[in-house]
Formats: C-alpha cells, structure tokens, sequence
C-alpha cells in the first residue's frame, strides 16, 4: 500500500481447527524426481502435510528419473525439506519420514522400466501394506507426458488392481499433470484425448500451485461467507478489476522453455485465467468439484473474443532490478538474438453476463517487473453525487478499493475514505488491513500441500478439467495466431526493472483509468 496512507490493522483472529482428512495408504510416485520442483516444492509439502498428522502412516514416496541416485536421493530430498520447508534438522518426524522415500531409475520411454516399476510397486505393496492405491505425479518436461501416460495403460498401471486389498482399503489410481497443459487448443484436445484413454476424467489432476495458495481459496470465502461484499459485487458498483501478476526475476536459465512459452502461455492462460474465475463466477450450488468447475467455466465462456486491439506486449531489455544491472531478454542464455517472445502482456477483457457486462477486467503479466506481486484490485464506482467535491485533503477523493495480495504477502485490504481530524473538511484515503501472517502466523507452507493431500483424497475442486483446459485455450490462441503474423519491431520494449511498455499504461488511459501503483 502507498506508504502516506495511514492503516487500520484489525485484531489477529485464532486460527479455526483444521478438519483432519487423512488419505488411504498409498505410495506417491513423482517421474522427474531429479528435478528442482521435487526437491524445493514437493517433498517440503509432504513433510508439512506429514507433521499436520494429515498423511496416513503407511505410505511411501518412489521417485523416479533417469539418473542412477539410488545411494543419494533420499538424502538430497532430506536437505531440501529442510533448506525448503523451514524445517528444524533435529525435528523427531524428519527421519522416519525420510525412510519412506526410495529411488527408481529409467528411461520414461523404456518398456522394461515400467515393467520393474510395477514389480517395485507391488513389493511396497506387500512390505508396506499401501494397497495397491497410487498417486502418480508428472514433474516432467511436457515431452514425456505422453510416453509416461501411454507406458502407464500398456503396463496396466493406470488401474487400480482387481483383488481385493487387506483392512478394507478402497484402492484407486490418479495422476497428477504439471502445466504447462498444451500449448495452444488443438495441443490441449490432442493431449486431453491421449490422457483421457488411458486415464477417467476423475483420476486426472492438472495442477496449478497458484490454486493451493491460501488467498486463492479466500477469494471465494470472501465474496460468498460475507453478506457485505456478495451484494455490491457487480456491474452496478464495480467500476473496473485489475489483475496483476507481476515478477522481478528474468528466465532463469529457462530459454529454451520460454522461447516456446512466453506471457500468455506461461502465466495468462492458467494462473491469471483462474484468478479471473474466482472474481468474477456466480456462486456455486456447493462446494463440491463439478458444481465450482461449472460455473468457473461459465465464466471463461462468457469472456468475448480477444481482439489484438487490447493486448500489449511487451519485452524486457537491459536494466536495473534492485539497483543492479541486469541483462536484456534477447541477450539471456539460450535466447534467439531477435526473439519475437513476449516477456510481459496486458489484456483488457469483458465478461458479458447479467453480472459483469460494461466491467472492464485488465490483466498485466510479465518477467523483470519493478516487483513481485501478485494482486487482486476491484476498484469501485463513486457515488453518484458527490457531496464532498470541495473537500480538499492532500490525497483527494479516492474512489474505494478493495486489493486481494495473492502473493508475497498474502491478505486483504480495503481502502475507503476519511475525514482529517481538524476544522475542515479534508478527505484522506485510509486502509483497513488484514494479513495472513498477522492473524494466523507465519507459514512455511509453499501452496503443493492442500493440491497433494487433496489428489490423495481424489478431490478435484481446485484442480483444472478438460472443459476449463481447452476453453482458456480457445480464449488464448486466436491472439497467438494474430500475435505470430504480425512481428514486433521495437523488442525490447521496456527496461527491466519497470512497469512494462508505456502501451500497458496506455490501455487503460484511454478510458480514463490507470494501474493501482502496487
């Protein structure tokens, strides 16, 4: 928040007692276990879930990668919960939960590899008593989906076994996909066709992380548990909603992945694309799956066309993030020398329903962004009348905001005016603030915990399914058509360390608005 508006910080309220669900006893098999998201993201989850009480007692963690790291694994996942998840060296749960981890190396398109995978299976079965249930975790590039989901069927790996299982387990088999998920629509079906025969609709789990993060879910209890806000949350006094999803950072060693990706396909077509969905969706008949992915896609059904008209992009030259100089896009490792990719996207979208029609809804995305942050703003029309034009304060009259902070510092605030203690009638704009770690503490957690421990349950509200899949895809690949036939001439466009290119700002000045200064 702008630091001359004084803030009102609300008593930190108890945290309410968490409902234990505890999963059957199953083994997590992550394929790409070498890689840097097992290490970092998934194994510091399953140790937090573990110290919660909410995994059962027998289960097992096989990773699986191509790399002999038999003799090492295990202890190199052991450092990553600690270095990763906050975690003590002396803490008394951390041994034996790292004996449950064991290692299996293979090529993902070797035949003999699933078929030692399925015998190793079956004897953690028999030693573990793990029921024959399986959570299959694709940590891979997307070039092996289709090998490891086809190699799964034809090994009959993607079944839950026929026998009946010991202590009246009730086995089952689900697999969870990484993003990306396709790279355009005709990508996403030919994939959604590949995983959808060999797997049900029911045992797939694409995950997004965003969706585990605790203010993502609040979006929801928010809007639906509060009388106050469900009733002004529509075109009659919503003026406009920004998105923003912002990071500092560049690549990250990752050219060759973001030559193929970009803004829109890397972070607009899942992250912000859901975000939206859970602003702006009519409330669900429950909470269950189907009934939240209903009328999430209903949203996405409803968004008109995207002209090329209101969409920027943008792409990251030489500058300065945190005072040091930083390289351009185009001069990054493994990076075309005029590449085309676009770093950064701004977009201006209607959603014509009964709810929304005439709300403009503008999302901005990108790399080596002045910071990182992810936010909320639904900012709201002025009265009609304005009683108070003459009051002068040295603010101004500020229209009232409320701002969602998705990330680092998740919470929620409100800003609304205030009189200025004195004489006259001076207006300041003030904050009402409320923030996770103030109420509850803080956390370690990184967002994987509630996605795993909910793909064990086989709980897929806060996953994405075939239908959300392609309709995001539907939205995003006629701009990436019309984006590919008409080249940009003045890459870069903005220096690192800045808001993007003065066209981002430009889309909403011409309709009088401008970005919330985050």
């Amino acid at each position: 928040m702008p630091s001359n508006e004084p803030h009102i910080t609300p008593h930190a309220a108890p945290a309410a007692p968490q409902s234990e669900r505890i999963p059957d006893p199953c083994i997590v098999v992550i394929f790409g276990a070498s890689g840097d998201l097992t290490k970092r993201k998934l194994l510091p989850a399953l140790y937090h879930l573990e110290q919660g009480g909410l995994l059962p007692e027998r289960i097992t963690i096989v990773g699986v990668a191509r790399r002999p790291l038999e003799e090492s694994f295990a202890e190199d996942m052991r450092d990553g919960i600690i270095a990763g998840g906050g975690v003590d060296v002396e803490d008394p749960k951390l041994a034996p939960f790292v004996g449950k981890i064991q290692y299996h190396a293979m090529n993902f398109d070797d035949a003999a590899g699933y078929d030692a995978l399925n015998r190793k299976l079956a004897a953690i079965d028999q030693a573990n008593g793990t029921c024959g249930n399986r959570l299959f975790y694709l940590a891979t590039a997307p070039e092996y989906f289709s090998d490891i989901i086809n190699f799964l069927g034809e090994h009959n790996m993607a079944k839950p076994p026929v026998e009946t299982q010991p202590d009246g387990c009730k086995t089952w088999v689900r697999v969870i996909i990484e993003k990306p998920f396709g790279h355009d629509l005709d990508s996403a079906r030919a994939l959604n066709d590949e995983v959808n025969k060999v797997f049900d609709e029911d045992q797939i789990f694409r995950i997004d992380h965003y969706l585990g993060k605790e203010t993502v879910q609040n979006i929801l209890v928010f809007r639906f548990a509060n009388g106050i806000f469900e009733n002004v949350w529509n075109r009659n006094y919503i003026d406009h909603v920004e998105i923003t999803a912002a990071e500092s950072i560049g690549i990250e060693g990752r050219g060759p992945f973001y030559e193929t990706a970009g803004a829109l396909r890397d972070v607009v077509q899942n992250h912000v694309m859901e975000l939206l969905s859970f602003v702006a969706m009519e409330p669900p008949v429950s909470f269950e799956a189907s009934a939240v992915r209903a009328e999430k896609v209903k949203v996405w059904k409803a968004i008109n066309p995207i002209h090329p008209a209101d969409a920027v992009r943008g792409q990251y030259g030489p500058g300065l993030v945190d005072k040091k100089p930083v390289v351009g896009y185009r001069q990054e490792d493994r990076v075309h020398p005029r590449s085309q990719t676009e770093t950064y996207v701004a977009l201006r979208l209607e959603v014509e329903n009964w709810r929304w029609a005439g709300v403009p809804f503008y999302i901005r995305a990108g790399k080596r962004l002045a910071r990182r942050v992810t936010e909320i703003t639904i900012q709201f029309k002025q009265p009609p009348l304005l009683l108070f034009k003459e009051g002068k304060g040295p603010l101004g009259i500020h229209p009232n905001v409320i701002s969602m902070r998705i990330q680092p510092d998740e919470g929620i605030s409100l800003r609304f005016g205030a009189k200025v203690p004195g004489p006259n009638m001076e207006i300041s704009p003030v904050t009402m603030d409320f923030s996770y770690a103030e109420a509850f503490g803080k956390s370690s957690a990184n967002g994987y915990e509630r996605l795993l421990l909910d793909a064990m349950l086989g709980d897929g509200t806060l996953f994405a399914h075939r239908d959300g899949v392609e309709t995001t895809w539907g939205l995003i690949t006629p701009l990436l058509q019309a984006w590919a036939k008409d080249p940009v001439k003045d890459f870069p466009n903005y220096p690192a360390g800045t808001w993007g290119p003065p066209a981002g700002d430009a889309l909403l000045e011409s309709e009088g608005r401008k970005w919330r200064k985050l």
